[in-house]
């Protein structure tokens, strides 16, 4: 069977997928910037005998895996390959290399098991019907994300998939195990840049100075109106502010405060009426305690929504590779990922790789400095893509 094929297949090329993402993890580069990530990337195809690559959005590539009758499906398969400015923290031989850059999200696992289905595919494509289309995209971690240039660079396109197929780590999944989650799973994620403006001055004379900092205050607090009173309780939406800078001093009233923050949610009617009611809130209330605001919202990505049918046969596909005991399902998570963009133009699966091993310590969240992954899980990796390319080829 070509399931038992590819999982041998796996297992042979284990060790060369964690030499692959040992040697991604030790030389990360950040978004848009993953100029030696791309080189490595298509020196790694053309090792395997893919030479059919075109570059998109700069430093991502697209590849072709031609089975017998190439035309009669395609379907692709996308890895992310930016890392992000975090100082590593860990102690382990292929620790980062670039100081103040850590592939702390796992994109070096995704790009690593990629190559990894990649070449078990290449191995087999007289076994299977159809194109697989392979994509390395730059830049999850930044907005307006690699996704949406890899898009408009033509990645979907020539040949244009059925359907695309996404792998992320997932820490709080033991390795061993991956989740799925029919209809919608992941939030969008705007970015809130606002600054209150006021008249400063000596901390001691109030009745002479616009506070800014006492109105950024009450507008931080009005604004969870947002979420608490104006959005569906049937809607999740999530708004906080990470960022407050006042440089005055204890007796220093500053001229304006700057204020960061993130608007999420899974709607995009609701989206839309957030973002015009946090405009009337701010300007309102500040001008009305004699200030001025500059609002800006920064779009992110739209919210993830993994195509019911497509999630239904990858699931499938998966309990029949690993076993139903190992196919978990998800919940909701509000955090984003820029392959809602692909989602958003072809039928997408978004699942999640457990990577997470308490008897080693390896239990850190995602973005942090500690993060690694059981390597393991990338036998998986590698070999459950490859296996769900090819079993939703075969229902053509």
């Amino acid at each position: 069977m070509l399931k038992d094929k590819i999982k041998s297949l796996a297992k042979a090329y284990k060790e060369e997928v964690i030499a692959n993402r040992r040697h991604l993890h030790s030389h990360p580069e950040l978004s848009y910037q993953e100029f030696e990530t791309a080189k490595y990337v298509a020196s790694k195809l053309e090792e395997i005998g893919i030479t059919d690559l075109e570059k998109k959005a700069n430093t991502g590539w697209t590849a072709l895996i031609k089975g017998k009758n190439p035309e009669k499906k395609v379907i692709a398969l996308r890895a992310d390959m930016d890392a992000l400015p975090i100082i590593e923290a860990n102690e382990v031989p292929y620790k980062s290399q670039n100081p103040g850059v850590m592939h702390a999200c796992g994109h070096d696992a995704h790009t690593a098991s990629l190559l990894g289905a990649a070449k078990i595919l290449h191995e087999v494509k007289d076994q299977f019907e159809g194109t697989i289309k392979l994509i390395f995209q730059p830049g999850e971690e930044v907005a307006p994300g690699g996704a949406s240039y890899m898009i408009k660079d033509g990645a979907l396109e020539n040949p244009r998939p059925a359907g695309i197929i996404g792998q992320h780590v997932m820490p709080f999944i033991p390795a061993g195990k991956v989740g799925f989650r029919q209809g919608i799973y992941m939030a969008s994620a705007d970015e809130l840049y606002i600054t209150v403006k006021g008249k400063g001055g000596h901390g001691a004379m109030p009745e002479t100075l616009i506070d800014p900092v006492l109105i950024a205050s009450h507008m931080i607090v009005a604004l969870q109106q947002v979420v608490s009173r104006a959005a569906s309780p049937k809607i999740p939406s999530v708004l906080s502010f990470g960022k407050v800078e006042a440089l005055g001093a204890t007796n220093v009233i500053p001229n304006e405060v700057k204020i960061q923050g993130t608007f999420r949610t899974l709607n995009e009617d609701w989206r839309a009426k957030a973002h015009e009611k946090m405009l009337s809130i701010a300007k309102g209330l500040v001008e009305g305690m004699g200030g001025e605001v500059d609002f800006e919202i920064r779009k992110g990505y739209p919210f993830l929504e993994n195509d019911p049918e497509l999630t239904a046969r990858a699931t499938t596909a998966a309990k029949a590779y690993l076993g139903e005991e190992n196919v978990v399902d998800l919940d909701i998570w509000m955090a984003a990922e820029d392959f809602a963009y692909y989602s958003q133009e072809i039928d997408g699966c978004f699942y999640r790789l457990g990577t997470r091993n308490e008897a080693k310590g390896i239990v850190s969240g995602v973005h942090t400095p500690t993060f690694d992954i059981e390597e393991d899980a990338l036998e998986i990796g590698a070999g459950l893509m490859a296996w769900l390319a090819v079993a939703e080829l075969e229902k053509a």
